[in-house]
C-alpha cells in the first residue's frame, strides 16, 4: 500500500472532496475526521488536525490530481512503502543537556493512530503533551532512542570535530537498532547536512535500505513521532540534571543560560561544566 500525506486547509479539502466525489467516492465520517472517501483505487481521509492522508495500491493518478487542486504550504512527502523508519533529534541547539536522536518504524496501524492522536512536530507541542504522546508511540511502534549525555557528547565531538557528523552517526545508530528488531527497506530523516553523512555512517543492515533525507521532514507523521520521542527523552534528561545538581537548566543558548552556567561554575567549578553542557558552543567563551 502506498501513502501520501500533507497538511491542507478546509478550502483545499473541499476541492479534494469534490474531485473524489466526481470519481465515485463513497463518504463516511469516522472519529477524528471531517470526512473519509473511498474509491476503487484509494482511500482518502481528511482529519480534524488538517492532515490529508491518501492510501492505496494505485494512488499515483489521484495524488497528481490532488496536488493540482491544493495550495501546498510545505513540501509534501510520498512514501512508497507501508513500513519505513523516521528519525529526528532534540537538544542540538541547547547548551545544557544531552543530544537525543530517536527513530520510529511505521506499521500497518500506527500511522493512522498517530494522526488521530494529533502527533506533529514536537516543536509545536507542549512538554506535558509530548510526554503523554511518547508513551503511546513507544507502545505502538518499534523504536530506538539514542541518548548522548554531555560527557559522552563532548568526547564524541572531539573525535568527529563536526556536529553534523556526530548527528549522522546517531541517526545511523537509531536506524540500525530498529533494523535489528524489524527489517524494512526505507528510512526518512530530517536533512541537516550533506546527504552522504548518514549514508556513510550506516553499517551492514543500513547499507541495504533506501535512505531519504528532506528539510522539514517532521511534516511526515512517522518522523514527527520520532521528534516527539526525542523531545520527551530530552525533557526527561534535563529534569534529571536539574535534580542532580539542584539548579535550573534552561533550554537554548540565551543570556539566561549564560547566567545559569555561571551559577553552576560557582558551585561546581568550570572544570566540571562538561558534565552538563556542550563545550563546543560559543557560549563557553563567555564563561572563561
Amino acid at each position: 500500500m502506498n501513502t501520501y500525506s500533507n497538511k491542507i486547509d478546509k478550502n483545499d479539502a473541499e476541492k479534494v472532496k469534490a474531485y473524489l466525489s466526481e470519481n465515485g467516492a463513497i463518504f463516511d465520517i469516522p472519529q477524528y475526521t471531517f470526512w473519509r472517501g473511498k474509491t476503487s483505487d484509494c482511500q482518502a481521509s481528511y482529519y480534524t488536525s488538517g492532515k490529508l492522508l491518501i492510501q492505496g495500491k494505485n494512488i499515483d493518478n489521484t495524488v497528481e490530481e490532488v496536488k493540482k487542486l491544493i495550495s501546498v504550504s510545505s513540501e509534501s512527502i510520498k512514501i512508497d512503502c507501508p513500513k519505513y523508519i523516521g528519525t529526528d533529534e532534540s537538544g542540538k541547539g541547547d547548551f545544557f543537556g544531552p543530544l537525543i536522536v530517536a527513530g520510529v518504524q511505521s506499521n500497518e496501524e500506527n500511522k493512522e493512530k498517530f494522526i488521530n492522536w494529533g502527533i506533529k512536530d514536537s516543536k509545536k507541542l507542549e512538554d506535558k503533551k509530548i510526554i503523554e504522546l511518547s508513551a503511546k508511540i513507544k507502545a505502538n511502534s518499534v523504536h530506538s532512542i539514542i541518548v548522548i549525555n554531555p560527557l559522552k557528547y563532548n568526547e564524541l565531538y572531539k573525535s568527529f570535530k563536526n556536529l553534523n557528523k556526530l548527528l549522522a552517526w546517531a541517526h545511523a545508530k537509531a536506524i540500525e537498532n530498529i533494523l535489528e528488531k524489524s527489517p524494512c527497506n526505507m528510512a526518512l530523516a530530517d536533512k541537516f547536512g550533506d546527504e552522504s553523512l548518514i549514508e556513510n555512517a550506516l553499517m551492514e543492515k543500513g547499507k541495504k535500505i533506501v535512505l531519504k533525507q528532506m528539510v522539514r521532514a517532521e511534516s511526515d507523521i512517522i518522523v514527527a513521532a520520532a521528534s516527539v520521542l526525542a523531545r520527551a527523552e530530552f525533557v526527561k534528561r534535563m529534569s534529571e540534571l536539574e535534580k542532580k545538581y539542584e539548579l535550573k537548566f534552561s533550554k537554548g543558548a540565551s543570556s539566561i543560560v549564560i547566567d545559569e552556567a555561571k551559577e553552576y561554575i560557582k558551585l561546581y567549578s568550570y572544570e566540571r561544566l562538561n558534565e552538563v553542557a556542550k563545550m563546543h558552543f560559543k557560549t563557553v567563551q563567555e564563561l572563561k
